[in-house]
């Protein structure tokens, strides 16, 4: 249920994104979701990938700061209204989100919104007990 999430640290200047994208290439590491944040000095490169233990390792070998972090996956209405009916239920359940991003995928008029609380084991169960979808991690692996 839970997704391992790679976040790589990298500087903010030109060029930076290139290098761990082409370090995937090489593993053979497929990326199925990708969110980049940046401040002046530095950004965070979060993806989900198809296999996180195979990727982690090729970019640590490559000297890349990377953290593996657990995220979650629901379904949602690929439509107006989908993504604020999932806000509404995390907000009302008094859930502090860190940070979220979304991807469509080949389900009919549904995506899928990935999600990061400090409290995971909360919010799946908001959200379960909500009757939101939670989407198992392999689905996501291997779209």
């Amino acid at each position: 249920m839970k997704i391992k999430q790679l976040s790589i640290f990298l500087q903010n200047k030109m060029g930076s994104l290139a290098k761990p994208l082409e370090v995937l290439t090489v593993a053979d590491v497929n990326i199925r979701a990708m969110c980049m944040a940046d401040t002046s000095e530095f950004g965070i490169l979060r993806l989900v990938v198809d296999d996180p233990e195979k990727g982690k390792e090729a970019l640590e070998q490559n000297n890349f700061l990377v953290k593996m972090t657990e995220i979650i996956g629901v379904e949602m209405n690929d439509a107006p209204g989908g993504l604020t009916s999932v806000l509404k239920i995390i907000r009302d359940n008094n859930i502090d989100l860190e940070y979220l991003y979304a991807f469509t995928h080949d389900k009919a008029d549904k995506a899928i919104l990935l999600l990061h609380a400090s409290d995971i084991d909360k919010l799946i169960e908001v959200l379960e007990n909500n009757n939101i979808t939670i989407v198992k991690s392999e689905e996501v692996y291997n779209l």
